[in-house]
């Protein structure tokens, strides 16, 4: 039975990259993975600092997502080992949810996001599912450490 994941509140939702669950990378603390994955696009500039400050992390979203600011050019190549580098950072620095994403045994894990195709299952079921993906692969990855 595939676990569903999507509001950070939910059950699962230790999963969602809006969980306020923090980690340090590059020398600098990131309050949610998705401060870290939406800075990222600005790797290098001021642009990267304001978002890894956004008061929550809509609102980093909604700054990562606007086009006047310069995206970074190997953005698309570089963005699922992103979010791969602040899933794993994010698990190895709160135990007690990496215990809940080790606890999900080899069930496949779903981001139920209806409007994401690409990092959710999208509305009808189709999406890619590559942070749900990525939380397997991390599941793994921990696991073999023991």
């Amino acid at each position: 039975m595939a676990i569903w994941f999507y509001v950070p509140q939910d059950e699962y939702g230790c999963f969602s990259s809006f969980s306020l669950h923090g980690f340090e990378e590059d020398g600098r603390w990131w309050r949610t993975a998705e401060h870290y994955f939406q800075a990222q696009k600005f790797a290098g500039t001021e642009h990267e600092e304001r978002v890894r400050l956004a008061w929550t992390p809509r609102l980093a979203k909604e700054m990562g997502r606007d086009r006047r600011l310069p995206l970074r050019l190997d953005w698309e190549s570089v963005k699922d080992d992103v979010m791969r580098r602040a899933v794993l950072r994010k698990f190895e620095t709160h135990a007690e949810i990496r215990d809940v994403l080790l606890a999900t045994g080899d069930e496949e894990i779903v981001e139920s996001s209806p409007g994401d195709y690409y990092w959710g299952c999208g509305a009808d079921g189709t999406g890619r599912n590559m942070l749900g993906k990525i939380l397997m692969e991390t599941r793994r990855a921990l696991r073999s450490r023991g």
